[in-house]
C-alpha cells in the first residue's frame, strides 16, 4: 500500500510542518557517511499520516531508491503481530494466561533450570513453578536466544542447532523444550525465543499453521497485502538488501542480498519471533489498528479492553526490564520501560530519557526497524531501514525526539 497518497496537513493535528520536514535532512548525514543505505519514516497523529519520507537506496550496488512500498525484513517487529494472534485466541476462551504452557505443549512438562557449570558439564534443578503462557508473552519464561553470548545456555542452544529454517515450528519447539531454562519462570526478564513458542501455541490452539492464521485472520482483514514469511517473485524488485555494521571499522557491508535471499524461498520455519517481511504501509495499518483499540476500517481483531490489558506493564511490582533483566539485550531502552503482552511499555519517561508519554508502547527489529504508539498523544511513529545490529546507531531515540519536537498543540 502506497501511503504517500494519504498525507494530511500536520497543522490539522497540532504538528509543525517545518519541523517534520527537517527529519530527512537530519538522517541524511548517516547516508552521506555510508552508515546505512536508506531509511523510510512515517508519523501519524489522530488517525492521519502527517509525514512520510524516504531517503537513500534499497541496495548500494543497484542504486534503486527506497520508496514508500519498499519491503523490509522486520525481524522482531513480528513479535507484536504474533502476540496479537495469540490474544485473539485468548478472547475466544481457548486458553488462560495462567495456564502452564505444558497444558498445550507437553514437551515443556519436565523443564529444568540451569544451576551451575558450563556448556560441557552442568547441573540443573527444578523450577520454582512451571512456565505459564503469560511468561512467554512477557519474556519472563526462562528461555533465551542463541545469539546472546551471555550465558552457557546460549551455547547449548547453538550446539543443539536451534537456528535455521530447516525445521518446521513444531520440531523447533520440541528441540527448544529439551534445553535447560536460564532461570525459573517469572523471576527475571530475558529476551528470547518465547514469541516463537507463542506462534506454536497459535498453531495448536487454532488448528492452522502460523502463516495461514496470519494471512486469514490478520493480514487479509487489515489489508496488509505485502506482509508474510517470504517475498513473492513479482515483488522482489521492491525488496531491500540488508547490511551489517563492522564493529571495528564502523563500515556497513552486505549481509543479505535482496535478489539472493532466503526470504525468496518457501520457508519451513514460521518464526513468529522474527520471520516476517513487511512494508511501511502495511505496518502502519497494524499500528493504527492497535491505536484504534483493535479495529481498522471495520475489521476488528481485538476488543479495546484487551488492547488496554496488553499494553499495561505485566512485570511484577511494576518493575522495569532493567530491574528484572540487568544488562540483557533488548530492542528498547530497558530503563523506565516495563513489558506488556508483546510490547515494551513506558512506565517512567524520565528514566527512559525520552519525551514519550507514560503508557506508550513499542518494539523494534534486528535490522533497525522500529515503531512506537503513544495513546496519550494519539501518535504513531515508524522507521524502516536494513542495518544490523539494531543498536549500531541511535536512530530510534533521534527519530522520537524529532517527532515530539514537532508537536505544537
Amino acid at each position: 500500500m502506497n501511503v504517500m497518497d494519504k498525507i494530511s496537513s500536520p497543522s490539522d493535528v497540532g504538528m509543525d510542518q517545518g519541523r517534520l520536514n527537517k527529519m530527512p535532512g537530519y538522517f541524511q548525514a548517516y547516508l552521506d557517511r555510508k552508515k546505512f543505505s536508506g531509511l523510510s519514516l512515517l508519523v501519524a497523529r489522530q488517525g492521519k499520516i502527517v509525514h512520510q519520507s524516504c531517503i537513500g537506496v534499497k541496495d548500494w550496488d543497484t542504486g534503486e531508491p527506497i520508496t514508500s512500498d519498499t519491503i523490509f525484513r522486520i525481524y522482531s517487529m513480528s513479535k507484536p503481530i504474533t502476540s496479537v494472534a495469540l490474544m485473539m485466541l485468548y478472547e475466544e476462551g481457548l486458553f488462560r494466561l495462567e495456564h502452564e504452557v505444558s497444558k498445550y505443549l507437553p514437551e515443556f512438562a519436565d523443564q529444568r533450570v540451569w544451576k551451575n557449570g558450563d556448556a560441557a558439564a552442568y547441573q540443573t534443578q527444578l523450577p520454582e513453578r512451571g512456565m505459564i503462557v503469560r511468561d512467554l508473552l512477557t519474556h519472563t519464561s526462562g528461555l533465551t536466544y542463541d545469539f546472546m553470548h551471555q550465558h552457557p545456555v546460549d551455547r547449548l542452544y547453538r550446539r543443539a542447532g536451534l537456528r535455521g529454517d530447516d525445521k518446521p515450528l513444531d520440531q523447533f519447539v520440541q528441540l527448544l523444550a529439551k534445553q535447560p531454562l536460564v532461570f525459573s519462570p517469572g523471576t527475571r526478564w530475558n529476551y528470547s525465543f518465547s514469541t516463537d513458542v507463542c506462534g506454536r501455541l497459535v498453531e495448536v490452539l487454532s488448528g492452522m499453521s502460523l502463516d495461514q492464521f496470519f494471512r486469514t485472520r490478520i493480514f487479509e482483514p487489515l489489508g496488509m497485502v505485502d506482509t508474510g514469511f517470504r517475498v513473492p517473485a513479482d515483488k522482489v524488485g521492491r525488496f531491500a538488501s540488508c547490511y551489517e555494521r563492522n564493529p571495528k571499522t564502523g563500515e556497513a557491508k552486505l549481509q543479505d542480498k535482496s535478489t539472493d535471499s532466503p526470504y525468496l524461498q518457501d520457508r519451513k520455519f514460521f518464526s513468529g519471533g522474527g520471520g516476517l517481511v513487511s512494508t511501511m504501509g502495511d505496518y502502519y495499518r497494524f499500528c493504527q489498528m492497535l491505536l484504534n483499540g483493535g479495529e481498522l476500517d471495520g475489521a476488528r481483531l481485538l476488543s479495546p479492553t484487551t488492547i488496554d490489558f496488553m499494553t499495561q506493564n505485566h512485570l511484577p511490582d511494576n518493575k522495569s526490564m532493567k530491574d528484572m533483566g540487568d544488562e540483557m539485550f533488548s530492542e528498547a531502552r530497558m530503563e523506565g520501560s516495563g513489558f506488556g503482552l508483546g510490547f515494551s511499555v513506558i512506565i517512567d519517561p524520565v528514566e527512559t530519557m525520552a519525551p514519550v508519554s507514560p503508557g506508550a508502547f513499542s518494539w523494534g527489529g534486528a535490522a533497525s526497524t522500529y515503531f512506537w504508539i503513544d495513546p496519550q498523544e494519539d501518535l504513531i511513529g515508524i522507521s524502516m531501514t536494513q542495518l544490523m545490529p539494531s543498536n549500531a546507531y541511535p536512530i530510534r531515540p533521534q527519530f522520537q525526539t524529532l517527532t515530539y519536537a514537532a508537536i505544537v498543540d
